[in-house]
């Protein structure tokens, strides 16, 4: 049983979305097939904007994945979800669109060799990607949320923007951040994140926005199959010519495309026989071409919680969360028009991107790569993140309800130089993959930690926040660097950012495998375009950025084949 198309896409994320409805709506009009594993994630409770943080739980909708005992972690394995169903890992994030740092993708352009992957050419790719709502909540000054219209989208197929209305502790905690001195900035998606602002979300009118959107009023030369799970790509010599998916054949006339993830498409690639022979030897799968760097170089985000119970708060919002009955009569109310608390709680929160003034002094810094300090230094590039209104609630059992007036603030660290690896653990192809990303595995990230959670600190230890400290609730259990590392070796989690396990480089790279025309090197046929290429670990919440290296690929592959 097989199919014919021009080109073949493995994976509904915001990639392979992104990708699919550019060719197929190419002026050429090529035969596209987009190839899912999940489901089709069409259930409209999916999308209330309040629940965010609820439907990554859901089994039918998540891959399940966990981390490999973290050596340096207290041998913890640690969640890594991902995103089965159309949407990928949008159908279940936290909704956070932030599109980083222009110095990120000026490294981007640094390694691989090509402009097209810098910001002047990813902005103008990102304002097609979007349709933004500028208008600020009832009661948000403009200081704390005020945008340019140059710098977003008005008339893309996903819909960002900020909620209606905020809760009730979180303009004052925007003044906390200013009385205590730290910079505000008005729009993190500018280009500079740099400072403290107001989310903009990957959501509108209480309702939550996922690559999903962007596959509608399909074009006839687009077939898109679901429950279609990919256990190889199917090889003659080195060309790609199609896939195999449960037994059918779907081949390709002019390109494979996967875009399956930074976890499943090095998993992908060994299962064909593309990757590191003695991974392959292992599993008796037969070796095709021995690529020591696939499934190598894995980079994550992580952070810790710094949460206490506080005078101040939103009453209202435990008034919310405390009554079932509260919950069910917003449900309602959300499905007749999307507004209710289900469009106001869980629904916002704030962001500040932050340097670490002495990070060049420490020791640490000074041992790594030359090109790694210059990145580290380039003006825009944050150090570490604060993020407020983390729902401690729905992940700590038996959370007592007289805590529930707490705020949590996440501290993340960027630019980790922790690298992780995806390698196979059976020989099947449905299993999943190992998966360890190493977390704090060097010296520089154990001591990088240390500098972000104090500084985070030296803020919430500020009058303009302490004051209204009641308890906490989680914290380090003192000041010093042993309790600070400590901390983070307890408490740590992934931010679901993978990145890097089948690089984008130059030809000759030791740990590239990818072009920055999307092939995969020694093979025709076969490109990778999803957060599996992408060289650098952005500065952001990283979805953005799957957005736009499918929409680049897309842009390439118009080009090459005349398709415009």
């Amino acid at each position: 049983m097989s199919s014919t198309y021009d080109f073949v896409i493995v994976g509904g994320g915001p990639s392979g979305a992104a990708i699919a409805i550019s060719l197929a709506r190419s002026a050429k009009r090529p035969k596209v097939l987009l190839l899912e594993a999940g489901g089709t994630n069409d259930d409209k409770e999916m999308r209330v904007n309040g629940r965010r943080w609820l439907v990554s739980q859901s089994q039918g909708l998540n891959w399940g994945y966990k981390t490999a005992p973290q050596e340096y972690c207290g041998g913890r394995e640690l969640d890594y979800s991902r995103g089965l169903g159309l949407g990928g890992s949008s159908a279940i994030n936290f909704s956070i669109f932030n599109v980083g740092a222009s110095g990120d993708y000026d490294e981007w352009v640094r390694v691989v060799g090509d402009d097209a992957f810098g910001w002047a050419h990813m902005k103008r790719r990102y304002r097609t990607l979007e349709s933004f709502d500028p208008t600020p909540p009832a009661g948000v000054p403009e200081k704390y949320a005020k945008s340019k219209p140059e710098d977003h989208g008005n008339s893309g197929l996903l819909k960002t923007g900020y909620t209606a209305e905020v809760e009730a502790d979180l303009v004052p905690l925007l003044e906390a951040y200013e009385k205590a001195g730290r910079p505000l900035n008005p729009d993190h998606n500018s280009g500079n994140p740099l400072g403290v602002a107001l989310t903009i979300n990957s959501a509108s009118k209480g309702f939550r926005s996922t690559a999903a959107d962007l596959l509608v009023e399909i074009p006839e030369n687009l077939t898109i199959l679901t429950k279609s799970l990919v256990q190889r790509i199917i090889l003659e010599g080195e060309k790609a010519v199609g896939v195999e998916s449960n037994g059918k054949k779907h081949l390709a006339t002019k390109e494979v495309i996967i875009s399956a993830g930074a976890l499943n498409t090095p998993k992908l690639l060994m299962h064909s026989g593309i990757g590191p022979r003695a991974q392959l030897e292992k599993f008796n799968i037969p070796v095709v071409q021995d690529i020591p760097c696939i499934g190598q170089g894995l980079r994550d985000h992580f952070f810790v919680p710094i949460a206490h119970i506080r005078k101040t708060g939103d009453p209202d919002r435990v008034a919310f969360y405390s009554n079932e009955q509260a919950k069910a009569v917003a449900l309602e109310q959300w499905k007749k028009d999307g507004t209710g608390p289900w469009a106001k709680y869980g629904c916002q929160a704030t962001l500040g991107w932050f340097k670490l003034p002495n990070l060049s002094s420490l020791p640490e810094f000074e041992d790594l790569p030359t090109e790694e300090k210059n990145h580290l230094n380039r003006p825009t590039i944050p150090h570490y993140a604060i993020g407020s209104h983390f729902p401690l609630h729905w992940f700590i059992p038996n959370f007592p309800p007289e805590a529930m007036n707490y705020m949590t603030l996440a501290v993340f660290l960027y630019n980790a130089q922790s690298r992780g690896e995806v390698t196979l653990q059976s020989s099947d192809p449905d299993a999943p993959p190992r998966i360890d990303p190493k977390f704090l595995s060097t010296p520089f990230d154990r001591r990088a930690v240390i500098e972000a959670l104090r500084d985070a600190l030296r803020f919430v230890n500020s009058e303009a926040y302490v004051k209204d400290n009641v308890a906490p609730i989680a914290v380090p259990a003192g000041d010093s660097d042993e309790d600070y590392l400590e901390y983070w070796r307890a408490s740590v989690g992934s931010s679901w950012h993978m990145t890097g396990t089948v690089k984008m480089g130059k030809p000759g790279d030791d740990d590239a495998a990818v072009d920055s025309n999307f092939r995969l090197m020694g093979f025709d046929g076969l490109r990778i375009a999803d957060m599996s290429i992408v060289p650098v670990i952005a500065s952001c919440h990283v979805q953005s950025v799957a957005y736009l290296t499918g929409l680049t690929c897309a842009e390439k592959l118009i080009a090459e084949y005349d398709l415009a």
